[in-house]
């Protein structure tokens, strides 16, 4: 099978079922931010790998970052009558709920918001969040004006959130201390 297709040069490409439509489609451009946001968590992974302290969530992130292949699929295929595709399920919001509270019950309680930043790895969860929250912008979108599962919705709004407390947790694992805001 060849990579290429040629099929995409003229600014549009194929939808699940078919469907011809403009790569600037709301629907493409979710499944490009949630493949960016796949893309730099592997690059978190890395660094993560490389710091024996932090091996403790590389599992965590694997897990999303097979999440969000179920994501992107769940968003391809919105026909929630195809059982045989994966979907995002309570499940996996809990899954997040989960490590967010887990991950937050060792951390000191928020007195002011925090700037962004830190070591390296608190760094890119940053960028990953903000990311997410572009993602899920297009999935309100979508949610608002299409019929699809609204678990993928509450799902990027709960990883936005547990890149938060991950930052933070790096942090207090590498010893860095987090910035305050000061107005």
């Amino acid at each position: 099978m060849k990579i290429y297709t040629k099929t995409g040069d003229n600014g549009e490409t194929s939808l699940f079922n078919g469907a011809r439509v403009k790569k600037n489609n709301v629907s493409i451009v979710t499944y490009g931010i949630v493949d960016e946001v796949n893309s730099h968590l592997g690059l978190l992974l890395y660094y993560v790998k490389l710091d024996g302290n932090l091996k403790n969530i590389n599992n965590i992130l694997t897990k999303i970052q097979n999440q969000l292949f179920i994501l992107g699929s769940d968003l391809a295929n919105p026909n929630d009558k195809l059982k045989d595709y994966p979907r995002i399920t309570d499940q996996d919001v809990l899954f997040l709920e989960r490590e967010i509270d887990n991950l937050d019950s060792s951390l000191d309680p928020l007195k002011s918001f925090i700037l962004p930043g830190g070591s390296l790895e608190s760094s890119y969860c940053h960028v990953i969040r903000t990311i997410i929250r572009r993602a899920e912008v297009n999935i309100t979108v979508l949610v608002l004006n299409e019929s699809i599962n609204k678990n993928c919705l509450v799902y990027l709004n709960r990883l936005s959130d547990l890149f938060f407390v991950l930052s933070r947790f790096i942090n207090k694992i590498k010893g860095v201390q987090e910035i305050p805001w000061k107005s």
